[in-house]
């Protein structure tokens, strides 16, 4: 058992994570979590498990090195390796973790056995349960499993908090925190029409997307209902940022497409916020979601948002007030919902203004710490 921490000596949290390619929404809030810690009892690092050889690993260091968040990666070549969790083990006496902060199912199930081998408490975020696979349902079962041993569990949204219930974990040990913004990054500095992507590619109007090209993002039907609008006479570009499995079948859909030139995949995107800076409105088309970051960033940089009415955003958004929300699944939703916005420069307006107060005064990043240190606090009682 580890000696007790000091007043001197932080609680080091180690927040760990299996991750692919540039990562996901989960990494804004793992990479900015040890910068807002300062002043507290507790410090943080970062975790990662991954493939070895995975080309975005380099990416994700750039960023954790930009937010001042340690690093330590782990390659991890098998779905269950023995010589990982001995190496997780070690990595955890020899930093002289305090808590095992896990934030998926794979994490979760080696966290369990860390903590259990130093005599630490094991807690876990759910981000959201989105991409399906045939591997899907066994990676449920085991977070299920892991979830009602954690002595703590962070849901980023309602549902995911309902989610828990259903899982039998302990209402006492589950807590609901959603995701934070740095609202000062995240602060519009120039209008669309200013921006440097939108001078490069002469854009007079741009919906914007970023995601995981994966299908339950929906951009298949975020596409079609665009073309259905370009087709209408309606003048704008969509451009959708991210990248995944799904982009080679969305690229062959852009090229079939009698708009192509109107409709660009735009691929990772490290600046996030100057990309935000370049869209008017932001349209998510998800089948399935928590509470993604992207959509609070938007917010936070005053875009009017039509998302679907899907998870944790058919809970948080407000219709009518601070985004537009539709049906998920529907082409006929998304073409009503974006051209009712394409037609009302007052609504989006409106909208963007709106949502920008509620981010600030709702979801500040420092809120989100506050929320999540008085989780931490409460292991020791």
């Amino acid at each position: 058992m580890q000696d007790a921490p000091t007043a001197e000596k932080p609680i080091v949290i180690a927040h760990a994570r299996i991750v692919s390619g540039t990562g996901g929404g989960p990494e804004k809030t793992i990479l900015a979590t040890p910068r807002h810690l300062k002043g507290s009892r507790y410090s943080a690092f970062a975790l990662y498990l991954h493939a070895p050889g995975d080309p975005g690993i380099a990416v994700l260091q750039r960023r954790a090195e930009a937010a001042g968040c340690e690093l330590v990666l782990v390659p991890d070549p098998y779905p269950f390796d023995p010589r990982t969790l001995r190496r997780l083990v070690d990595i955890a006496r020899e930093r002289e973790v305090g808590i095992w902060h896990g934030h998926d199912y794979k994490s979760n199930f080696y966290g369990l056995y860390v903590a259990k081998q130093l005599s630490i408490p094991f807690v876990t975020t759910m981000h959201g349960w989105v991409k399906p696979s045939w591997k899907t349902p066994l990676y449920f079962a085991i977070d299920r499993w892991c979830l009602r041993r954690a002595r703590a569990v962070m849901a980023v949204s309602q549902d995911l908090y309902e989610a828990a219930l259903r899982a039998r974990v302990d209402p006492r040990r589950l807590s609901r925190i959603e995701n934070g913004i740095d609202t000062g990054h995240f602060l519009r500095r120039c209008r669309p029409e200013q921006s440097e992507a939108r001078v490069r590619h002469k854009a007079a109007f741009v919906i914007g997307a970023v995601g995981r090209l994966s299908i339950e993002k929906g951009f298949d039907l975020l596409i079609r209902a665009c073309e259905a609008l370009l087709d209408r006479g309606h003048d704008f570009e969509l451009w959708i940022a991210g990248e995944g499995d799904q982009e080679s079948s969305l690229r062959a859909q852009i090229a079939a497409s009698p708009h192509r030139e109107r409709l660009r995949l735009m691929g990772f995107q490290e600046d996030t916020r100057a990309l935000f800076e370049s869209f008017d409105l932001f349209a998510l088309s998800s089948l399935r979601e928590g509470l993604p970051n992207v959509v609070l960033e938007a917010m936070a940089l005053e875009l009017p948002v039509l998302a679907t009415r899907c998870g944790g955003l058919a809970e948080f958004l407000r219709d009518g007030e601070d985004a537009r929300l539709v049906e998920p699944g529907s082409v006929e939703a998304l073409v009503r919902g974006l051209g009712e916005l394409l037609e009302a420069p007052a609504l989006r307006s409106a909208l963007g203004a709106a949502a920008r107060a509620r981010v600030v005064r709702e979801c500040s990043f420092a809120q989100r710490i506050a929320a999540e240190i008085a989780v931490y606090e409460r292991l020791e009682r």
